[in-house]
């Protein structure tokens, strides 16, 4: 018997199997609610700011420090409205602080 072997890129893989299709689509749609609310953001923080993992209402925003957790804190509010009125159902925004590895 021979195996006939194909090659595929890893979205083909992804969009093939349907768990790893699911985490394709959450991923795609953190990306475009993180687009969506770019209109919020302060030029300067734009950069330093990942779209996180959707866990059902519960939306995570990855952040580059402390600073920008803080100034996103305040934009909370404004951000699930904007949301909101896009069609996404974000109850709770969880803001994460990446912490980077100290300089060797």
């Amino acid at each position: 018997m021979s195996k006939n072997h194909r090659s595929v890129t890893a979205l083909q893989a992804a969009r093939e199997s349907p768990t790893l299709a699911r985490l394709a689509d959450l991923s795609d749609e953190s990306k475009a609610r993180l687009r969506s609310i770019g209109v919020l953001i302060p030029k300067g923080l734009q950069n330093s700011i990942q779209a996180g993992p959707i866990e059902g209402p519960v939306w995570c925003l990855i952040l580059e420090n402390n600073a920008v957790a803080a100034k996103l804190r305040q934009l909370i509010p404004a951000i699930q409205a904007h949301l909101r009125s896009k069609g996404w159902e974000v109850t709770s925004i969880r803001l994460k602080v990446q912490m980077s590895s100290p300089a060797a």
